[in-house]
């Protein structure tokens, strides 16, 4: 399906809604049959109704229907009135995005309208540091190349300024020309995918004349981004109102069900299942009574012909008497102390990460006592395990190592003296680190250039360049300056191939200024790189690099570039304009052409990059696998890395204590025996102290995932420690799955955007605002600063949260037990009539009132210290059993 949105011309528009934004679940007529239908979904609910229209049969009925409607209706009004607040809260903050004032181009000219009046096709101006007010293709901007900065934080959470650019038959145009310009543009229909925008553009005349042109995600101002470090810009609306991506993007997630929500509407149809037995024995009895013994007493009126149905008068006086088996309050009151529990995490002044001014939130109520019963940690490694603050420790250029004897290659003599020296390897080694890359660099007042990167990795890369003395100056359009030891060296950057996770790498193709020579230069992860290296070039000494660097835990990158022919890049070209141009497998057609580009690269290097372990991350882990917690690493870097990673932070153990079992292979046969092998040695060393763990590379799981899944979810059964390297998001998302399948409560925390699937799959998701961004923490049930939180908001807060929701549960279904144990009592000695022992005044003030005293009592109930528990980790397995023992 495609959507055809032409510039400047509301006539062919009428079939797209306006940019009315509405977040709202409900208007003033649906409210209240909506809201009772969305309550009534409840079987407590359906019961208790059922229970309140039985005592309005005054036959039946032993007690006065208001005690039964009286609190039925309290509780249904507490729960809408909340829902009512939330909704008006909803809708004030769309009335006041709606009714924003924003400049569209009207028969010619600028003019203010209400952000809400915006149709598509219209031409929108944003001004510097103005929001977007819908998703819009970039017509023009203030800067000559057609060039603005935009910051993304609202939609996706990264701080950094993103470059975007306008389609190139629009650079250059002037106002006049911007408020008359006309064409078509060709775009899917509206999705939420905010990284990816496959459209064509084609101008009409005069402008020009059918020249059709791609578009991408760069060439589009999403709604929500802010314009920033440009004057003025202007796009035409494509997508408006809930059709916007973030708009499609929005919507309520499904509601996770706790394992004591589950076990609560287990013993709720236990105790009705009960409940019927009950009123069926006392009913028969009742009635038996009442033909034996009742008819004899003198005060004691039966009508001889009474009608068929007084058979059921006293079974149903029974179930209305012993109704009150199910307490009718339980729902609110644990409603009430789950968003008291969320609250607690809130406040909590121990979990506030000063370095980023970041307190702990829970993003969701409903769910805290679930944090005590977390049997799997799935945790990503770059910014969860480690700062991602990253810094460039080592190199290896030409077969030279540099930054090995000092530690610090940016203060290794024999690497400055060979830049002296003008050393090609290591100059062209320092132009890739330079220019490939999507690095914005800025110039301060002071004259300094700082730079704002998408990548810590690329940010790294640049500034370690920069204090190599190859400085990248300036990023003007498709223009690159760097000056090097007094030199200017001027590049036009020509294309650029972004980076995807199937590729594992990117590269740009450039012409040199001053030789008018096109190179590409590349970089990416070894696998990726290495294979396309030129024949006869010899690689061994960057595979060693690679294993040494890794093994020291470092980030590796391979750098190499090669020269092209004019002839082989203007065939190329055209071929990548083309696959540009699709609307149709865009993304697979881009790499398939990307790939006739990237070989027979002359490898000039790898680079090492120091990402750090963040604070207390050992210790956090230590106490919580003694807690009796498992935990899965799964990150996208290579394997030695992630075991050097792993032994520092105590997820796996070196020999003798531990023992690592490693899954690998290319075929399926070589991964079939390697699986078996490794699950053979689970199952014999399972009842010994030593502890095994496996580690498992991103190929090699893919094919387990499609061949051998019943065998790897025996393994990780058996096993507590799991290493998985190059994985993708998909297959993070899977290995929660199949956990989640095994009956395990799965926690899953990360930092990035490449987190968000595995996040939302795990029973609990944990989000950590990091430099990655806050797509996580936005996407998570609970989100935190640093990885050290992790062990507060399991020991203490899930803790806490178990066992107070485990009494308040317990203390309700006694209570409720407790009456109507009497009651049953008291229909023995009474001659089972189905008579009340209460009055209605008592049975209304106790299915509204009582329960706020074991409400108070969970809230304040600290029966073991925190200190207690955090010294003591243990005390936490028992949480772990699968049963909350209701009534022991």
């Amino acid at each position: 399906m495609k959507r055809f949105v032409y510039i400047n011309d509301e006539s062919c528009q009428n079939d797209y809604c306006d940019n009315r934004i509405s977040n709202t679940k409900y208007n003033l007529l649906n409210f209240l049959p909506k809201n009772l239908w969305e309550q009534f979904r409840r079987f407590m609910n359906q019961y208790f109704l059922l229970i309140a229209c039985l005592q309005l049969w005054s036959l039946i009925t032993p007690v006065n229907p208001a005690s039964t409607w009286g609190p039925l209706i309290i509780i249904f009004a507490v729960s809408a009135t909340k829902e009512a607040w939330d909704d008006y809260n909803r809708y004030i903050s769309d009335k006041q995005a709606n009714e924003k004032e924003v400049w569209v181009v009207k028969n010619g000219a600028r003019k203010h309208i209400q952000a809400q009046d915006i149709r598509v096709g219209n031409i929108v101006w944003i001004r510097e540091n103005e929001e977007v007010p819908c998703d819009l293709v970039l017509l023009g901007t203030s800067e000559p190349q057609g060039l603005c900065h935009i910051e993304t934080a609202a939609l996706d959470g990264e701080t950094d300024l993103k470059t975007r650019v306008s389609p190139p038959p629009c650079v250059g145009l002037e106002f006049e020309q911007l408020h008359r310009i006309k064409g078509v543009i060709e775009c899917p229909i509206p999705d939420k995918d905010i990284r990816r925008f496959d459209a064509n553009i084609r101008l009409f005349p005069p402008f020009i004349d059918n020249d059709i042109c791609p578009l991408t995600i760069n060439n589009t101002l999403l709604q929500s981004c802010y314009l920033r470090n440009t004057e003025w810009a202007c796009g035409v609306a494509v997508y408006t109102g809930n059709k916007t991506k973030l708009g499609m993007s929005r919507g309520v997630p499904e509601p996770k069900l706790t394992a004591m929500d589950a076990m609560i509407d287990k013993l709720t149809g236990a105790i009705f299942l009960f409940q019927l037995t009950v009123v069926v024995v006392l009913g028969a009895a009742g009635n038996v009574w009442k033909d034996i013994e009742a008819r004899k007493q003198w005060y004691v009126k039966y009508d001889d012909n009474e009608p068929w149905y007084q058979i059921l008068v006293i079974p149903l006086r029974f179930e209305l008497l012993c109704s009150i088996m199910i307490p009718i309050s339980i729902k609110v009151s644990l409603d009430f102390v789950k968003s008291l529990y969320a609250k607690f995490i809130d406040w909590d002044e121990d979990m506030y990460d000063l370095e980023n001014n970041t307190p702990a939130h829970a993003a969701n109520t409903a769910i805290s006592e679930d944090l005590g019963q977390v049997e799997y940690i799935l945790t990503d490694k770059t910014g969860t395990l480690t700062e991602n603050k990253m810094i460039f420790r080592r190199c290896c250029v030409g077969g030279t190592f540099y930054g090995n004897e000092c530690g610090d290659a940016l203060t290794d003599v024999e690497l400055l003296n060979a830049i002296a020296n003008n050393s090609p390897h290591v100059i062209k080694f320092l132009t890739v680190m330079s220019l490939c890359n999507t690095v914005i660099p800025i110039k301060s007042p002071s004259g300094s250039v700082f730079y704002k990167a998408q990548s810590q990795d690329e940010d790294a890369l640049v500034n370690a360049a920069a204090n190599l003395h190859m400085v990248l100056v300036s990023k003007n359009g498709n223009n690159a300056e760097i000056h090097f030891n007094l030199q200017v060296m001027r590049y036009e950057i020509l294309d650029i191939l972004e980076f995807t996770s199937d590729r594992k790498r990117m590269s740009v193709v450039v012409l040199d200024c001053q030789s008018g020579k096109i190179f590409l230069l590349s970089k990416g992860a070894d696998e990726a790189m290495l294979p396309c290296a030129y024949s006869g070039q010899q690689t061994k000494t960057f595979v060693d690099a690679v294993d040494k660097y890794a093994q020291l835990g470092l980030r590796t990158l391979c750098l190499g570039w090669r020269e092209l022919e004019s002839e082989e890049y203007t065939e190329w070209s055209q071929s990548f304009k083309e696959a540009n141009s699709a609307l149709i497998d865009r993304e697979w057609r881009v790499a398939e052409v990307c790939q006739k580009l990237e070989h027979s690269l002359e490898i000039l290097g790898v680079s090492a990059i120091e990402d750090r372990l963040q604070d207390g991350v050992p210790e956090t882990i230590e106490i919580l696998r003694q807690s009796g917690i498992n935990f899965w690493m799964l990150t996208g870097d290579k394997q030695n890395t992630a075991i050097q990673i792993a032994l520092l932070c105590n997820l796996i153990s070196s020999e003798p204590k531990g023992q690592l079992l490693h899954i690998n292979g290319r075929t399926q046969d070589e991964v079939a025996r390697s699986l078996e092998r490794v699950l053979l040695t689970m199952r014999i060393t399972s009842s010994e102290p030593k502890e095994l763990a496996f580690v498992v590379d991103g190929w090699a799981l893919e094919i387990i995932l499609t061949h051998y899944t019943e065998a790897f979810t025996e393994l990780a059964v058996l096993s507590k420690t799991a290493l998985c390297c190059r994985v993708t998001p998909s297959q993070k998302a899977q290995l929660v799955k199949l956990l989640k399948s095994c009956d395990y409560r799965t926690l899953a925390i990360g930092d990035g955007g490449n987190d968000v699937r595995m996040i939302q799959q795990a029973d609990i998701g944990v989000g950590i605002s990091g430099r990655e961004g806050l797509q996580a923490a936005r996407a998570a049930d609970y989100s935190i600063g640093k990885f050290r939180f992790l062990k507060r908001l399991i020991l203490v807060h899930g803790r806490y949260s178990y066992n107070r929701t485990a009494f308040l549960s317990q203390y309700s279904f006694y209570k409720s037990l407790l009456i109507c144990f009497i009651q049953i009592l008291f229909s023995f000695l009474s001659g089972i009539a189905g008579t009340s022992l209460f009055n209605s005044v008592s049975l209304m003030a106790y299915n509204v009132f009582y329960t706020s005293i074991p409400v108070l009592t969970t809230v304040l109930d600290k029966d073991l210290s925190e200190k207690t528990v955090m010294q003591n980790p243990e005390i936490l397995l028992y949480c772990q059993a699968g049963s909350l023992n209701f009534l022991q």
